[in-house]
C-alpha cells in the first residue's frame, strides 16, 4: 500500500482524499495543514491531521506527498521545498510559468533523489496529452483549447488573494462562434481574447475600494489581462446561493490533414466537480511518481514523462486484456 500525505485541505485536498479512499493500492497517512489541526475534520478513518511543519521529519512515513496549494503563490514555494524531501505531485497551472517552475523543482528533486510530478490535472494534464498525441499523429496541424463554461479554481484563488476580497468565483466562458468555426475545420487564427471571456463574481469587504479591486483583476498578468473580463460585486449570501458549485470542462480540438484529406480530433470533458476530478488525476499521478522513483528515477516530471500503465492500479495483464 502506498502511503499518501496531503498538504492543504481545501476543495482540492478533499478531492484527493476521496480519490485515495477509492484507490485499492493506497492509504492516506495524514493531512497536513497550515491551520489549527483541531479545527480540521477529515473524512478518511485512521488518517491524522497534523501541522504542516510536521513534514520536517516524516519522510519515512509517506511515499508521496500531494500538494494542494494554489498556483499563484503557494506552489512556486511549496513544490521545490517539499521535493527536497519527498516524492511530490502538484497541480501548478500557470501555463506561462511552467518552464521556470519545472527548473526549480527539478533541481530540488534531483538533489534529493526524489520524483516530483508537476502540473497535473486536466489542463495542464490530460488536455496536454491530447495536444501532444494529435500533433504527433498529424504534424503541421492546429490545436485549439476551449475551457468552460466553468469555475476556474486557480483564477478564483488569484482573485481571493487581492486585498479587500473576501470571496470570489471566476467562470471561464468559450466564445460560441469561435468553437463552431474550429469544429468546421476552418483553422481560424484566433487571439486569446477571441476564444474566451471571463466572468468574475466578487464579495468585497465593506470598506474595500471596489474600483481598485476591479482594476487589479482586469490587469492581472497571466490571468485576466488578455481577456474581456467582467467583474460583478455580489453579497456573501448571493455567493452562497448561486455560486457554490464547482463545475468545469472544455475541449481540445485539433485540425490536421493527410494530403488533401482533413481530419478533426476532439477530446472533451464535462465535470460536475473540478476539484474532485483534478484530485483524481493528482492521485493517479502520485501512483506513477512512486513507481518511477522505485525504478530509480529522480527529478521533475510532467504527464508527458509518465507511461500510461504507471497511472493505473491494474496490472499490465489486466490492462492489455481489457483496454488495449
Amino acid at each position: 500500500m502506498m502511503k499518501i500525505g496531503i498538504l492543504g485541505y481545501g476543495n482540492l485536498g478533499k478531492g484527493v482524499e476521496k480519490a485515495v479512499q477509492s484507490s485499492p493500492d493506497m492509504e492516506l497517512t495524514a493531512v497536513f495543514t497550515r491551520r489549527d489541526p483541531a479545527g480540521v475534520q477529515i473524512a478518511a478513518p485512521g488518517a491524522k491531521v497534523l501541522r504542516a511543519d510536521e513534514l520536517g521529519h516524516m519522510q519515512g512515513d509517506i511515499d508521496v506527498l500531494i500538494l494542494c496549494g494554489g498556483s499563484a503563490t503557494d506552489l512556486p514555494e511549496m513544490t521545490p521545498k517539499y521535493a527536497a524531501g519527498y516524492n511530490v505531485v502538484d497541480s501548478f497551472d500557470t501555463h506561462a510559468r511552467i518552464p521556470e517552475h519545472f527548473a526549480a523543482v527539478d533541481a530540488a528533486a534531483k538533489g534529493a533523489g526524489k520524483v516530483a510530478v508537476i502540473s497535473c490535472g486536466w489542463d495542464p494534464g490530460l488536455f496536454s496529452l491530447s495536444r501532444l498525441y494529435a500533433h504527433s499523429v498529424l504534424p503541421g496541424g492546429s490545436d485549439y483549447t476551449f475551457w468552460g463554461r466553468g469555475v476556474s479554481q486557480g483564477h478564483s484563488d488569484a482573485i481571493r488573494r487581492i486585498d479587500g476580497v473576501l470571496d470570489a468565483r471566476q467562470y471561464t466562458v468559450p466564445v460560441p462562434d469561435a468553437v463552431e468555426r474550429v469544429r468546421r475545420g476552418e483553422n481560424p487564427t484566433l487571439t486569446t481574447r477571441e476564444k474566451h471571456t471571463r466572468e468574475c463574481y466578487v464579495v468585497a469587504a465593506e470598506d474595500a475600494d471596489k474600483a481598485r479591486i476591479e482594476k487589479e483583476i482586469k490587469e492581472m498578468p497571466n490571468y485576466f489581462a488578455d481577456y474581456d473580463t467582467t467583474v460583478t460585486f455580489i453579497t456573501a449570501q448571493e455567493m452562497k446561493e448561486k455560486h457554490q458549485g464547482l463545475p468545469h470542462g472544455g475541449s481540445v480540438i485539433y485540425s490536421g490533414s493527410t494530403g488533401d484529406k482533413k481530419h478533426v480530433i476532439e477530446y472533451s470533458l464535462k465535470l460536475d466537480s473540478n476539484p474532485e476530478f483534478t484530485g483524481s488525476v493528482l492521485t493517479a499521478c502520485a501512483r506513477a511518481a512512486y513507481r518511477m522513483n522505485s525504478e530509480g528515477m529522480s527529478g521533475a516530471k510532467t504527464m508527458f514523462d509518465i507511461a500510461p500503465a504507471w497511472l493505473s492500479p491494474l496490472s499490465g495483464e489486466e490492462i492489455r486484456a481489457h483496454m488495449l
